[in-house]
């Protein structure tokens, strides 16, 4: 099988159950805003390979969920109105992203002044996969008929990305930049 159909060579590609659609269409790019975001967490934890710090391992593990979960809240988009979706979401996707949030949350100095992104390479790059998730909520909201517990997991997903970015970097003794006032 080749990787290219040459079916979107004029603009159009197709939802789950096959109906055509332009690839500007609001699906495409709320379920394309999740790839994106899915492949910046990838970038992030390769930033991680060659480190060691305590959460490590579960970390690793969070995220393989998390990674495949995008996979399945870009089904929740891609499917029309009406039709069954093949992964679907629960609300135990939600509650699994707070009680690591709130876990790691705790190892951290609380909030005083807004943060500035940056850090260790792999903490600025969950930084902007927070920022790529906000984008994917904003045109998930935009999406009628969507799954609620899809908008409800990319609000909380991005929450976790910003928890992620401040633990990586916390760990790795990596001081953060705050806005000064």
């Amino acid at each position: 099988m080749k990787i290219y159909t040459k079916t979107g060579d004029k603009g159009t590609t197709s939802l789950v159950y096959g109906q055509r659609v332009s690839k500007t269409d609001i699906r495409v790019e709320a379920y394309g805003t999740c790839d994106e975001a899915n492949s910046l967490i990838g970038l992030a934890l390769s930033f991680l390979k060659d480190t060691d710090f305590e959460g490590k391992e579960e970390m690793n593990s969070v995220f393989h969920e998390i990674q495949t979960e995008l996979f399945h809240v870009g089904a929740e988009l891609a499917t029309p109105p009406g039709k069954d979706v093949r992964w679907k979401l629960e609300e135990g996707h939600v509650q699994k992203l707070e009680r690591v949030m709130d876990r790691w949350d705790e190892k951290l100095d609380p909030l005083s002044n807004f943060i500035l992104p940056g850090g260790h390479p792999a903490g600025a790059a969950f930084h902007s996969a927070r920022t790529v998730v906000r984008r994917a909520e904003r045109n998930a909201v935009a999406i009628e008929e969507v799954n609620p517990l899809v908008i409800s997991y990319l609000n909380r997903l991005s929450d976790f990305l910003f928890v992620t970015a401040r633990f990586v970097n916390h760990q790795l003794g990596e001081k953060e930049d705050t806005l000064h006032q």
